[in-house]
């Protein structure tokens, strides 16, 4: 990243494409996988990992980080990919082990848990910026959803499948606005927790829903860093 460049514009600058499989398939690989998790520095409710493992002759030309597509567009691309895909795979761990564990070792969950759901395993993982504990070679790339169209298709699928999830936790919470801001830091999102409290959906772990003065006793600990949560406070 150039100097004054700000980390926004750095990511849009880069092109994702499928050199990290090509070099894969040239050590011998035959299905990869890309990983990604998503919801790891929301407030409230899962963290999401997902899997692609796409063709080696995928045509798919849209994909990127999902943080850079819109909502509307991400959707469109989501469907593209699981038509697409040989395997797919999506896995939610919830904000109850966030707050049990801590939100490194959910996302690591989330995309274990994603691994195994699929009816095809793969040879070869790319990720992004983590290495998982399973028997499976694997790369770790900075930035990864950035680069590698199989990471990228792994962001958009499990992005989109929270997204979801968040709608229709919306609907039993309106006055939270959590189909807006997913559950992340928003000035919204800040208003209704000091004006109604944390739901059950909260992340207890997590300033400043921590912070807040609760009339329930039955808190949760403090699990998560502060340090976890800066690194995914974009995710």
């Amino acid at each position: 990243m150039a100097h004054g460049q700000s980390k926004d514009t750095f990511l849009r600058s880069l092109v994702c494409n499928f050199d990290y499989e090509e070099a894969a398939y040239a050590a011998g690989a035959t299905r990869i996988g890309g990983v990604d998790e998503v919801g790891a520095g929301s407030w409230a409710h899962v963290v999401t990992g997902g899997i692609v493992i796409l063709p080696r002759d995928c045509k798919l030309t849209e994909l990127r980080d999902s943080k850079l597509i819109s909502p509307k567009k991400r959707i469109r691309i989501a469907a593209e990919i699981k038509l697409c895909a040989i395997a797919w795979s999506i896995a939610h761990v919830s904000s109850a082990e966030i707050d049990r564990s801590n939100v490194l070792c959910a996302a690591e969950i989330a995309m274990y848990e994603a691994i195994h759901g699929l009816d095809v395993m793969p040879d070869h993982l790319l990720i992004d910026a983590k290495s998982i504990d399973i028997p499976i070679s694997q790369t770790s790339i900075l930035h990864g959803d950035a680069f590698s169209c199989s990471i990228a298709a792994a962001s958009i699928v499990a992005k989109v499948a929270r997204d979801e999830l968040m709608v229709e936790i919306d609907a039993k919470y309106p006055e939270y606005g959590f189909a807006a801001h997913k559950g992340y830091g928003t000035a919204q999102h800040l208003a209704a927790l000091q004006k109604y409290g944390p739901t059950p959906l909260h992340r207890f772990s997590f300033a400043p829903v921590r912070d807040l003065k609760r009339s329930h006793a039955d808190v949760p600990p403090t699990c998560a860093t502060e340090e976890s949560q800066e690194h995914y406070a974009t995710r």
